[in-house]
């Protein structure tokens, strides 16, 4: 691992009962960039994600965290809940809409970790929380009761909750579920923006190939819980390794425009596009 490692697992064997889901699977997060993991339903994506946030255990192996503020390299299982929480942030995938509360009070929750009893919130703790609700657009409607909110609205102020916590490393399991097309790309600008602007860690479970080559530094692509390939998109997304693991054929190219990677699974009706397309061109 990196001397500049913020969050790493080592080695980690994941099980479900006497079911092994990642097989010895090590990786690193590092401070200003962004890990994205794909792979396949049930490649064990989201498994490793919450294994890093303390929320699955380890059979073997161990998470731990880098040196920061003065203290030394830690192991995650050493940290209290108060402490862990101070430093990493997980975004689930399942996130209720809380009755009675508003969208304030639920962006509120990220400052818990910095609270003490029942004291109220301080300057700080509502300074964190307007930021938080501004990067992710959901300010103007902070007095509205979240459970008269859309899934995609709900998902957007549970996000905010977690840039509200302003901890060095965050995970996000499937953020951009449930978000239409503006919001979902609004997300990812939010995760580009973390690690460029703030030198977050970033580690992010993503099933949308085209989503994980625009904002990743690093992908894992991840085959019935073992690493097929990691390193730099380009070097991840190719043909051979993207048929492989999802079993179905595909293309790769980079659009000339953008110079951005476009994945094309190929499909028993992919050319009708294409024809549709010269008909009218």
């Amino acid at each position: 691992m990196t001397l500049n490692t913020a969050l790493s697992g080592e080695e980690l064997v994941l099980r479900y009962g006497k079911d092994t889901v990642i097989h010895g699977v090590s990786m690193a997060l590092e401070p200003g960039r962004v890990t994205a993991l794909i792979g396949p339903n049930g490649s064990g994506k989201s498994t490793l994600l919450r294994s890093l946030a303390r929320l699955h255990p380890t059979d073997s192996g161990e998470v731990t965290l880098g040196a920061r503020d003065g203290h030394p390299q830690r192991a995650v299982s050493l940290l209290s809940a108060r402490q862990f929480a101070r430093e990493v942030t997980l975004f689930s995938q399942s996130r209720p809409a809380p009755q009675g509360l508003t969208v304030s009070d639920v962006v509120a929750f990220g400052r818990h970790p910095y609270r003490r009893g029942f004291a109220g919130l301080s300057p700080a703790d509502r300074a964190s929380i307007d930021h938080a609700m501004r990067a992710t657009g959901v300010h103007d409607m902070g007095d509205r009761p979240v459970g008269e909110l859309s899934g995609g609205e709900v998902q957007r102020v549970w996000l905010a909750a977690c840039v509200a916590q302003e901890t060095g490393v965050v995970l996000l399991d499937e953020p951009t579920n449930h978000l239409d097309l503006r919001y979902q790309i609004e997300t990812l600008d939010l995760v580009r923006d973390l690690a460029d602007l703030h030198g977050v860690a970033v580690g992010i479970v993503l099933h949308d190939l085209d989503h994980a080559a625009r904002i990743a530094d690093t992908l894992l692509l991840l085959s019935a819980g073992r690493i097929h390939a990691a390193g730099d998109p380009s070097d991840v997304l190719t043909t051979q390794n993207i048929s492989e693991v999802y079993e179905i054929p595909v293309e790769v190219t980079v659009d000339p425009g953008t110079l951005r990677i476009r994945i094309d699974p190929v499909g028993r009706h992919s050319a009708r596009g294409a024809v549709s397309a010269q008909l009218h061109s």
